[in-house]
């Protein structure tokens, strides 16, 4: 005589064998192609052939004429390239971001939720924005489309007074897009 839990007790081994079998059977097929990591990116590679060469969009000397720098150096490249610089006000910080899939929109959208001051500008001829945190007056920061493909920006903090970063930010934002320099 067979009970409601040996009932229970055998139906559950029959679909553990099943899914022991269905597991082995599934490791065991050869599928072609190549293996790629989840996430990696499969698309077109050829939109973000320079992507290592973001970082060269103006050179150093040009960075350092646009802050008044008398002095610079990378601090860090990667997916925002970084400059340490000085000059006759103090210590310079500069940042490029260059964001292959981003927007002028998304920019600003996050500009708004960090309370940032925001002013509308035209740079040679492409809609950007000019960007202010409000307890930091010796910072500054421009977005705009890119030559190609997404939103550069360009951010400006003098630590100890200094020039007008947002005019510093500007121009660095002209030698981006100036496709004829």
């Amino acid at each position: 005589m067979t009970t409601r839990s040996g009932m229970r007790r055998a139906a559950a081994a029959a679909a553990m064998v099943v899914a022991v079998g269905a597991t082995v059977a599934a490791c065991g097929q050869e599928i072609d192609g190549m293996a790629i990591a989840e996430g990696a990116y499969t698309g077109n590679t050829e939109r973000f052939s320079r992507v290592l060469e973001e970082c060269d969009a103006v050179t150093e000397e040009q960075i350092a004429e646009a802050v008044g720098a008398d002095a610079i150096n990378k601090a860090f490249l990667g997916a925002i390239c970084r400059w340490d610089a000085s000059g006759v006000g103090g210590t310079i910080k500069v940042a490029f971001n260059w964001f292959e899939t981003g927007t002028l929109g998304a920019e600003e959208t996050t500009a708004q939720n960090l309370g940032y001051g925001i002013e509308a500008i035209t740079i040679q001829g492409r809609r950007a924005i000019v960007m202010r945190p409000p307890t930091e007056p010796g910072a500054c920061g421009v977005s705009l489309g890119s030559p190609s493909d997404g939103v550069v920006g360009w951010w400006v903090h003098y630590g100890a007074g200094g020039s007008d970063p947002c005019g510093a930010a500007i121009k660095l934002a002209e030698l981006t897009v100036n496709l004829s320099a």
